[in-house]
């Protein structure tokens, strides 16, 4: 009798499939968690991530209903399918989240964050950081003799371009506000 030369997980003889369903490619979503505006619910959000060891990479947290004493949450984080389903269910059960959508995975969503940028610089650099804030289409907010301060609002690749190019300008500072997200189109 010879041996069969089967691909793993394959089998002639089974009615099962025992190839993996999970994915191993992390990819990057946005969540937007409603939850309601009292003492706590950041800290138990906040632990849910860290206590399993997930990552966040922005998160953004403000107030969207005063009446209601709502509050948004979003956090941008990265993971496998399974994982960002799970993320995604055990937020879920928190007692104080109303709500949580995966608006990457919802479809289409605008995504902006806004920075501000320090750069110092004399002569010809305060020159070429003023063209440059020109082709971001980033304000000057506050000017001295010996530097500007610049705020810039988009899309985080943006933002992390104009940072490469006031480098080696001169850039001394930067505050990021971490994304804000909504879906587009009809809810």
């Amino acid at each position: 009798m010879s041996a069969l030369k089967l691909k793993k997980g394959a089998s002639s003889h089974s009615a099962y499939n025992l190839r993996p369903t999970f994915s191993d490619h992390e990819e990057r979503h946005t969540l937007a968690v409603l939850v309601e505006n009292e003492p706590g619910v950041l800290a138990r959000v906040i632990g849910l991530f860290s206590g399993r060891g997930y990552n966040i990479e922005s998160l953004t947290v403000a107030e969207v209903d005063h009446t209601g004493h709502l509050s948004r949450i979003t956090v941008v984080t990265t993971g496998t399918p399974q994982t960002i389903n799970q993320i995604t269910a055990q937020l879920g059960r928190i007692v104080s989240v109303r709500d949580v959508h995966d608006l990457t995975q919802e479809g289409r969503a605008v995504e902006r964050e806004l920075a501000l940028f320090k750069v110092a610089g004399k002569g010809e650099d305060r020159v070429e950081a003023l063209r440059l804030a020109d082709v971001f289409r980033a304000n000057v907010v506050d000017s001295t003799l010996d530097s500007f301060t610049f705020e810039i609002t988009g899309t985080s690749e943006k933002i992390d371009a104009f940072a490469d190019l006031m480098r080696p300008i001169g850039l001394q500072e930067m505050a990021r506000t971490g994304v804000a997200a909504l879906s587009r189109g009809e809810i």
